[in-house]
């Protein structure tokens, strides 16, 4: 009787070599790095894109014949749909990949420059600046989430950082070049050549990006090759979580009112202290606009180097309470602390120096918010709820600079209407700080909250 040789069992299948999972360490983190480089130059483009109103407004205003109040308006056109375009993204963020939802962020973006060129007209520029808007509403959480998805996550916070410096590093790289279009082609052109930088990056990005691997903490223990904390159960650290309970938590809140308190710190910064150096200080129109730079300035050199701080507090093993959260606040109270400095002394030079230290801080703040905010859900759920974090704390830039005009306005002298704007943003800062020193916690809220707390 012939016997039967069973069949022998199939080889496991081969891993896909074009999935980063399965790439060398090395490769995998030279890639993220590559891709937070790109994110970088998105978000400068995205803060080009905000900062070219201010730069071209004296020959726009001439051309177009419009009225400072009608340009004021035109101003804050762009938050219209600003935060609304985030809340119908937040869903969208957890079911889309971020590679195809930046792209057409920034295609949006070029877009919307083009009715600008073509009609160069009242309703044109309203129209151009609404779609602005709501094209780059939805972009900080996304980049955010882009960037968290190639690194583990104690070694985040730096490459976070890098992206989110292209706040201030926009604005320093672009001014002036966008001031020489403007002034050797026409104003008009240098709408023209965002939408062809805008255009450029896209075309780079749809061939070279790929999506991160870190899409679960499940996951990244397999790649790391580490374990869970054993007295977690494996599901918790991804579980979902109910978006209002996450939002409720303390450490949400106040990390969350650390970066409004931001983003109105900064929005005066960029609408009002130009003006304050050319009317309170003296200083002509070029003096100011070089003197602005030094908050943007050191705004990159914070954003990076609070990250790196958080990154380092990491990696020796501290609470993220310590690491992220007192960090945060202490990086708050250094901001009020210089801006009730710079309103207090006399000197110009150290009141020059105290502003653009209390002022370049405040963007900092973001990219150490999402870091808090993140802890506070699943990793599924992070993009929506990172869309929720930047909606609200982007909105103290639309209300400052109308508080701010209001306290300026209504002071008996200029000098004391200044003063009494920039004092109101340091108390505040002071406030949230210190209670946010106390009272952020992100060990006792993701207990509450059934998460994954190693």
């Amino acid at each position: 009787m012939t016997k039967q040789l069973s069949a022998a069992p199939a080889p496991p299948p081969m891993p896909d070599r074009t999935d980063p999972r399965y790439w060398t360490p090395t490769k995998r983190n030279a890639y993220g790095w590559l891709m937070a480089i790109m994110l970088l130059v998105l978000m400068m483009i995205n803060w080009a894109d905000k900062a070219i109103l201010g730069i071209v407004a004296a020959p726009l205003m001439r051309d177009l014949q419009i009225t400072p109040e009608q340009f004021g308006l035109v101003g804050s056109a762009v938050f219209l749909l600003f935060g609304v375009a985030q809340f119908v993204a937040a869903p969208i963020a957890n079911r889309v990949r971020s590679k195809w939802i930046l792209l057409a962020l920034c295609l949006i973006w070029s877009v919307a420059q083009v009715p600008i060129f073509v009609f160069a007209s009242l309703p044109a520029l309203w129209f151009s600046r609404i779609l602005l808007g709501a094209g780059e509403g939805p972009l900080a959480p996304i980049l955010m989430h882009s960037i968290y998805k190639w690194f583990p996550r104690k070694k985040s916070a730096t490459p976070a950082a890098v992206g989110a410096s292209g706040v201030t590093l926009g604005i320093v790289v672009f001014a002036p070049v966008l001031a020489w279009v403007a002034a050797e082609y026409g104003w008009q052109a240098t709408f023209v050549f965002l939408a062809l930088i805008g255009v450029v990056w896209a075309g780079l990005w749809l061939v070279m990006a790929k999506e991160g691997p870190y899409t679960s903490m499940q996951v990244e223990h397999e790649i790391e090759g580490t374990a869970p904390p054993a007295d977690v159960p494996a599901a918790a650290v991804d579980r979902k979580v109910p978006y209002l309970r996450s939002i409720l938590t303390p450490s949400w809140v106040l990390a969350m009112l650390c970066s409004f308190l931001g983003y109105w710190t900064f929005a005066i910064a960029t609408s009002w202290l130009p003006a304050y150096y050319e009317q309170v200080m003296g200083y002509s129109t070029q003096q100011a606009g070089s003197v602005i730079a030094l908050p943007a300035i050191w705004g990159t050199i914070a954003t990076i180097g609070l990250s790196w701080i958080t990154q380092f507090l990491d990696n020796r093993g501290l609470r993220t309470r310590f690491s992220r959260g007192l960090v945060l606040s202490s990086a708050t109270v250094f901001a009020g602390a210089f801006l009730l400095l710079g309103v207090l002394v006399t000197n110009e030079t150290l009141r020059t120096v105290a502003f653009a230290l209390g002022f370049g801080t405040a963007p900092a703040l973001f990219a150490v918010t999402y870091l808090v905010a993140a802890e506070m859900t699943s990793i599924a759920q992070r993009g929506a709820l990172l869309q929720v974090t930047n909606a609200l704390f982007t909105s103290g830039g639309l209300f400052a600079p109308a508080v701010a005009g209001f306290l300026i306005g209504s002071a008996v002298t200029e000098a004391q209407g200044f003063a009494n704007a920039f004092l109101l943003t340091a108390l505040l800062l002071l406030a949230v700080g210190g209670l946010s020193m106390l009272l952020i916690n992100q060990q006792r809220d993701r207990a509450r909250l059934g998460l994954d707390i190693g």
